[in-house]
């Protein structure tokens, strides 16, 4: 039986918001670096080394998410064990300089948009005095924070946590801990929302979450689902969510 929650810990990407995948090197980001390293290495080489330094980063992410506690890299790791491999000394100084506004400009999402109904559940909850808080892995969790701001959900939220600020990544259950203690909520009070089997499942699961909620997503509809990794309950958007938290009775019926 799904029980009530009295707490709500929920991921940015598939959960709060998603966007269509963007190109493995954006032009503007692209261009950027240009500017930054002047002449010392071509645009088509930064292009080149952009698409295979996230292809790499996303392998190590899946390695990292089968160790027993992972942890985030630093921005200037991330360019520097991914992107920036090769280039000449300056160009990699220029670069780790600005590392944490190049990761910005990298993980930020001109398309991002609100999923459908997370906003009505949300506000529910608030009235509802079901705290809550953000959860998720980021590249740079700044973007995502000014993301939620512009879209006027950031006030719902106790607290949020990302990993590249906690240095942790899920699924290790330590972020989950943290989102807890924000919220004054034990956790297995909380349901924990994700989109995705192998981060927040798991994530919750050795949390001792409350509850995992796992929400439909085309970025991850595609991942496998172990048998010893199987939400609680499944729902397809907000809307679902809102739902399901009318059925366990935890906000009022519309």
């Amino acid at each position: 039986m799904l029980r009530s929650p009295h707490g709500l810990l929920l991921d940015f990407g598939g959960v709060l918001a998603d966007a269509p995948r963007q190109p493995p090197a954006p032009p503007d980001l692209v261009h950027r670096l240009s500017d930054l390293v002047g002449r010392a290495v071509s645009t088509e080489q930064i292009a080149a080394d952009l698409t295979e330094g996230g292809q790499m980063y996303a392998r190590w992410r899946d390695d990292a998410g089968r160790s027993a506690e992972p942890a985030e890299l630093p921005h200037t790791r991330v360019w520097a064990d991914f992107v920036t491999r090769t280039w000449p000394e300056p160009a990699r100084a220029a670069v780790e300089a600005a590392a944490t506004p190049l990761a910005y400009a990298w993980a930020w999402r001109s398309e991002w948009q609100v999923r459908p109904g997370i906003a009505e559940a949300l506000r529910a909850a608030a009235e509802a005095d079901l705290p809550m808080a953000v959860v998720s892995n980021a590249l740079c969790g700044a973007a995502h924070r000014d993301f939620l701001a512009a879209a006027g959900l950031s006030d719902l939220f106790v607290a949020e946590f990302y990993s590249d600020e906690a240095g942790l990544r899920k699924p290790n259950p330590r972020l989950a801990w943290l989102a807890a203690d924000a919220v004054g909520v034990p956790i297995g009070d909380c349901w924990f929302v994700g989109d995705s089997v192998h981060r927040d499942v798991a994530c919750a699961r050795r949390a001792g979450a409350g509850a995992a909620i796992l929400m439909r997503s085309p970025r991850t509809d595609r991942e496998p689902s172990p048998p010893d990794l199987r939400p609680d309950a499944r729902v397809e958007d907000g809307h679902g969510l809102l739902a399901l938290l009318r059925q366990r009775g935890r906000v009022a019926a519309g």
